[in-house]
């Protein structure tokens, strides 16, 4: 039973942040979705503080952990596929820390405090992690857990990841638009953590 739900987690993870992010965004008043980033739910000062983190980062973390886990003790496997789990939990770790340590409330500060500061650092870990992971996966070794096909999506799933957070960093500058491309670009990943996980479900 423990073994079904690790290995389904990595789709788990992909329903409960949307819904997550969702929620908390219902209860910070006038939410732009479009235009803030999902951290800011729980930014310093923010309505959603506390709730955002308890509702998302903490449990994900958890989550993205379990399926991490759940690929690495996979019998028969090479150590690409092992390495893309280790980035997988290190993604967890990554999202613990950026719940714990809160961004500014003003994203564009030029003088962000320390916890601002390892908030940046952890997501830009997370934002690391699950784009060498599909990179690993699309190069590794032949295996009964990684067909061909997904091999292909792999690196479409990186090029697109690369291409939107391309778009976000122009939008940075720009103050406009900046959550809807880092929407894309980090639910593209997170398909294809979803995939990975129905994939090897059904092995």
């Amino acid at each position: 039973m423990l073994e079904s739900i690790a290995t389904l987690s990595g789709l788990i993870a992909t329903v409960w942040i949307t819904i997550g992010v969702y929620v908390a965004a219902r209860l910070y008043p006038d939410y732009d979705h479009a235009n803030q980033f999902c951290s800011e739910l729980g930014a310093a000062g923010s309505p959603t503080e506390k709730i955002s983190p308890a509702i998302n980062n903490y449990p994900l973390g958890f989550i993205f952990c379990l399926f991490g886990w759940a690929i690495v003790q996979l019998n028969d496997s090479n150590i690409a596929i092992t390495i893309a789990g280790i980035l997988i939990i290190v993604h967890g770790i990554g999202t613990w820390v950026a719940g714990y340590f809160p961004m500014d409330k003003d994203p564009y500060t030029k003088s962000p405090t320390l916890n601002c500061k390892i908030h940046s650092w952890a997501g830009f870990i997370m934002l690391l992690s699950l784009l060498i992971a599909p990179i690993i996966i699309a190069f590794s070794p032949s295996s009964i857990y990684v067909p061909f096909w997904f091999r292909f999506v792999s690196i479409i799933t990186v090029i697109l990841a690369v291409f939107y957070l391309v778009k976000m960093a122009k939008a940075v500058k720009q103050q406009k638009l900046t959550g809807y491309y880092q929407r894309i670009s980090y639910w593209v990943k997170l398909l294809w953590l979803s995939t990975f996980s129905l994939i090897l479900a059904q092995v």
